[in-house]
């Protein structure tokens, strides 16, 4: 059965990228999760950030939403560090249409010829350094990326690293069964929240999650930690030791960011 399921799907992805349309999500439920990918882009020290921002404008975006890709995300911190990072959320449907849009992409006239000054830049013209990628795997608690409203307000990215894969599972786990739901009573309005599948900092996990400015994050965090349910379920003994280090990052969208 499952080799039946994965030739099928391979027909599809096949057949979608031979048609050169966009792939649509596996009917099976199991497979609606999203993929997300997070670039994290480290430009290089006094250098114009332009040329990247017009190749995801005008050449990349654009043609990840042509192929079924929509609201990617562009993100600056909102701290001055040096050297500048610029960070780029890519969600997939599933899955299974990650390679498929990526070829797709690559292949698309309308794409190579929005981005032939991009990639033809000299080397020492290039914006960035390097840029790393993480693949996430949404949770069955948030299966899809929820957009915010189109409205002035920061996001807060937060990754949680476990000791080994066992405390990772098991904080998952406790998003899944009892955190979501006090995430929301608190409005710690969440955006998306993924398994780390590959990247750094592994085993761990990363969510996003949103507030209109400051003084609201600061409001919300205190009233989660307030929270009864939360107390309770921070002291059960199956969750215990499953966050080893915690990273936080404040971010604000670019003018022309989906997200």
């Amino acid at each position: 059965m499952q080799r039946r399921n994965f030739v099928k799907s391979s027909l599809i992805a096949a057949t979608a990228l031979t048609a050169g349309k966009p792939l649509q999500a596996s009917q099976n439920p199991a497979q609606q999760k999203a993929l997300l990918e997070l670039r994290e882009y480290e430009i290089h020290f006094g250098a114009s950030e332009n040329d990247l921002h017009n190749y995801f404008q005008h050449a990349l975006i654009p043609a990840l939403n042509k192929y079924g890709v929509k609201n990617v995300g562009v993100f600056k911190e909102t701290s001055k560090s040096e050297p500048a990072k610029i960070y780029l959320l890519i969600t997939y449907a599933s899955f299974e249409t990650f390679p498929v849009i990526n070829a797709q992409i690559k292949t698309d006239d309308d794409f190579k010829k929005a981005s032939t000054d991009y990639m033809k830049l000299p080397a020492e013209k290039v914006p960035f350094i390097r840029y790393t990628s993480k693949l996430m795997i949404a949770f069955d608690g948030l299966t899809q990326l929820a957009v915010p409203a189109k409205e002035p307000r920061i996001f807060e990215l937060r990754t949680y690293e476990s000791a080994n894969e066992d405390a990772a599972a098991r904080k998952i786990k406790m998003f899944n069964d009892e955190e979501f739901k006090i995430f929301y009573r608190t409005k710690l309005t969440p955006v998306f929240f993924g398994e780390v599948i590959a990247g750094k900092d592994l085993p761990c996990l990363t969510y996003m999650i949103t507030f209109s400015n400051m003084e609201e994050r600061e409001k919300n965090w205190a009233a989660f930690g307030a929270d009864a349910d939360w107390k309770r379920v921070s002291a059960l003994p199956e969750y215990a030791n499953t966050v080893s280090r915690i990273t936080k990052i404040f971010l604000e969208p670019l003018a022309y960011s989906q997200v």
